[in-house]
């Protein structure tokens, strides 16, 4: 096995785009800063993102069934930060940051999101430390235009000016 802070380190190396994924339901509002998140399939619409299973929100997007991912705009790099945990506000108050309306399945949506995919949550994989959630989109939007907001060696930086 590698170490994992080389794993990391390499990693670092990939520039990747920065989303907030969001859900809202029976378990609570919740939304985490994520990179790692891909395409699997156009038919049916599919995306995989992965989510560290320690964090709090974790449990909260497996029982809540739909979310939300927001792909960021190069101005929303404080609003990372704070899906991030990198600030003090928990759950519910992160979203007293950026303007958020409703989805169709009353999921969170951020205005200044350069795409945003709405999705029901149809299977979660754990992979070492992490579950993989498989969501079907049910829907997309692109509310802003701009920018996109990346992460590469450690730093935001942008793409697409």
């Amino acid at each position: 096995m590698i170490d994992p802070k080389d794993y990391r380190d390499a990693m670092s190396a990939l520039a990747s785009p920065v989303h907030i994924i969001a859900t809202d339901g029976k378990a609570g509002p919740a939304g985490l800063t994520v990179t790692a998140l891909a395409s699997v399939t156009d038919s049916p619409a599919t995306l995989l993102v992965c989510v560290n299973r320690e964090t709090a929100s974790a449990p909260r997007f497996i029982d809540n069934g739909f979310f939300t991912v927001n792909s960021l705009a190069a101005q929303d790099r404080e609003l990372s930060d704070i899906f991030a945990g990198r600030t003090d506000e928990h759950f519910e108050k992160k979203f007293t940051h950026g303007l958020w309306k409703r989805s169709v399945n009353g999921q969170p949506a951020l205005l200044s999101a350069l795409a945003c995919f709405e999705c029901k949550l149809t299977e979660v994989k754990d992979v070492g430390t992490h579950h993989i959630f498989f969501g079907e989109v049910l829907a997309v939007a692109r509310p802003a235009a701009g920018p996109s907001l990346i992460y590469h060696h450690r730093a935001y930086g942008r793409v697409g000016d």
